[in-house]
């Protein structure tokens, strides 16, 4: 082999290897992502409209909580492990492609076979083709935001990364809530210590990813903007769905159920008590972290003009 041969050859080799990394990246990405669910023991909830008498220990084993009373866990799994496949991508310029292959291969195999084993034991009823399609929408819908976070967080400029992270951190919270009180399981005191100290995780995620960004282009500060809303309107969004969808009483009551959501809604945006304390806490860091940016970089100009 002549030289130019090998060199060739020694090029090649790591352009071969980096979508291969970007794929196995992706998909542990996604695999951490199911974690809190993985961690429970994976065994389905049980379902109000299963064919058999409902034992715990006999349900199937699934790779995601299909349940009306997991509604916000499904997304937080799902999205959570984009995020992360995202953040590994803009970290260690890894193949953006290759590792949405690796989080869309996972995530697609557990929707599929979640729904497949949940459709098995359901009864044949129209109600349960009804549950099981509202299921896999909400999985189907998790899994493109996440595709929308990984590929903001990836490879979009400082704003549009901004967006991303802010929605990865609004459903950390779930995510993490769901990791400290497996399914199925009692909280205890020191778990819901745990669980009221889990407030303050997207605030000051937020408030840090908006000091990452920066302010100083419009996009940026419009992006600042838009995760503060978001950091108001997203957790009593998530309130008012897992209430009312969780609600047996409303469970053939449609119309009641949307009602009822709405008024959970309504009310949990516009108490102050739950409302401000984060806002108050992610401008705080946020403007701590811009303070910092602003001085370190001062001070790494008047170094600079000394050499």
């Amino acid at each position: 082999m002549t030289v130019s041969a090998q060199a060739t050859a020694t090029h090649a080799a790591p352009s071969r290897s980096r979508p291969a990394r970007g794929f196995v990246v992706g998909a542990v990405a996604a695999v951490v992502g199911l974690l809190p669910w993985l961690v429970s023991g994976m065994r389905l909830p049980l379902q109000n409209l299963w064919a058999t008498e409902g034992i715990p220990d006999q349900m199937p084993l699934v790779l995601l909580p299909f349940s009306q009373y997991q509604v916000t866990t499904i997304p937080a799994l799902l999205v959570t492990g984009a995020a992360l496949a995202g953040i590994a991508v803009r970290a260690g310029r890894l193949s953006l492609a290759a590792a949405l292959a690796g989080v869309l291969v996972v995530q697609g195999a557990a929707v599929v076979q979640t729904a497949r084993a949940v459709d098995a034991g359901l009864e044949d009823r129209t109600e349960s083709t009804l549950y099981l399609a509202g299921l896999v929408a909400v999985a189907v819908a998790s899994v493109l935001v996440g595709v929308v976070v990984l590929l903001l967080v990836a490879g979009a400029p400082r704003a549009g990364a901004l967006l991303g992270l802010g929605v990865a951190a609004l459903l950390l919270q779930p995510w993490l809530g769901a990791l400290v009180v497996p399914s199925g399981t009692v909280p205890g005191d020191n778990a819901m210590t745990l669980l009221g100290a889990l407030r303050w995780v997207a605030p000051v995620l937020i408030g840090a990813a908006v000091a990452w960004a920066g302010v100083r282009t419009l996009g940026r500060a419009v992006a600042a903007c838009a995760v503060l809303l978001g950091l108001w309107l997203v957790p009593a969004l998530l309130t008012a769905v897992s209430s009312a969808v969780g609600s047996r009483v409303l469970a053939r009551d449609l119309p009641g159920m949307l009602e009822y959501g709405v008024q959970v809604f309504r009310a949990a945006v516009t108490m102050p008590d739950l409302v401000l304390p984060p806002l108050v806490v992610a401008v705080a860091v946020a403007a701590v972290g811009l303070a910092a940016r602003g001085l370190l970089s001062r001070t790494r100009g008047r170094a600079g003009a000394h050499r």
